[in-house]
């Protein structure tokens, strides 16, 4: 009977061995060859097939530069990726110190996070790196699956309800900046507080709430100017956010914060003051505060 199973597990093990050798050996060369593989999963579909200024996609994942490392990090998110992993290679001698600057600006991470769709947004982001290069970006979304299923479905409706095919984008972009105003309040409570029963935070503060502060109104309005086929960013300064879109030839600025101001009697009122104006006027709108002083190194479009 032993002359049987020996033979028998000796054939096991080469067969074993016949059918590993091929990956088990492209491993072990990729890692002495320093040419670890990167995994590149499909876009999903809220990717934006268009770049800006200060990101643009790539497909080349192994950085060079500290702008290669903004490249895939815009080229992750815009592509709706959760998880992400790429190798810095020896040429380049700062990029883990570069990757932990990044990682730790939060407002650079918040500035590359405005350019993607709002269903590609992140809520939470955190990167791990080690001393052979290797690189990990693993992000939380803003919005579940369930809120996008929701949410779309509310655009939808409004779609049909309030735009006609015979409107052009201002037309459309006005019915939406009016609908929106006329029936969401800011939310205060969030503002001075940080808590709030509203997601006032999100598009679903508006949609569904009727509340919203800065992000909620920038989210909604983006998500409609995706569906009007408009090239668009949300433009973050230290203390308010806002949407910029591409109409007609140039950027224009749309703040639907500002055109549903507080009032001290908690009336409500619907402005134009800071619809579709240019970049450059918004200091001379700022009477009050410097509310729209963005970082003009990062919003290069405007």
């Amino acid at each position: 009977m032993k002359r049987f199973i020996v033979p028998l597990i000796l054939c096991i093990i080469l067969l074993v061995v016949a059918i590993y050798i091929e990956p088990i050996t492209n491993k072990i060369a990729n890692v002495l060859e320093n040419e670890p593989s990167v995994v590149i999963e499909p876009k999903n579909a809220y990717h934006r097939n268009y770049n800006f200024e200060f990101v643009q996609e790539t497909d080349d994942f192994t950085p060079y530069s500290y702008q290669g490392l903004l490249n895939i990090i815009y080229t992750m998110l815009n592509s709706g990726w959760e998880k992400f992993t790429f190798y810095c290679p020896e040429e380049y001698a700062e990029c883990l110190n570069d990757i932990e600057k990044i990682s730790k600006d939060n407002i650079l991470l918040t500035n590359i996070n405005n350019f993607v769709h709002p269903f590609n947004n992140f809520e939470n982001i955190v990167t791990s790196y080690y001393e052979s290069g290797e690189v990990t970006i693993e992000i939380t979304k803003l919005y579940s699956d369930e809120d996008i299923k929701k949410i779309n479905a509310e655009i939808d409706k409004l779609m049909e309800k309030l735009i006609t095919d015979d409107m052009d984008n201002n037309e459309k972009i006005k019915t939406i900046h009016d609908y929106i105003i006329n029936n969401t309040k800011y939310d205060t409570l969030r503002n001075d507080t940080n808590n709030s029963p509203y997601h006032s935070n999100t598009a679903i503060g508006p949609l569904f709430e009727g509340y919203a502060i800065c992000s909620g109104y920038a989210d909604v309005m983006e998500l409609f100017l995706e569906r009007f086929n408009l090239k668009s960013f949300k433009v973050a300064s230290s203390l308010h956010i806002w949407n910029s879109v591409y109409l007609n030839g140039s950027w224009k600025q749309l703040d639907l914060t500002w055109d549903d101001p507080i009032t001290s009697t908690n009336e409500d009122y619907l402005y134009y003051k800071y619809f579709l104006v240019d970049a450059e006027d918004l200091p001379k709108l700022d009477t009050e505060t410097e509310q729209h002083d963005y970082d003009k190194t990062v919003y290069l479009e405007i």
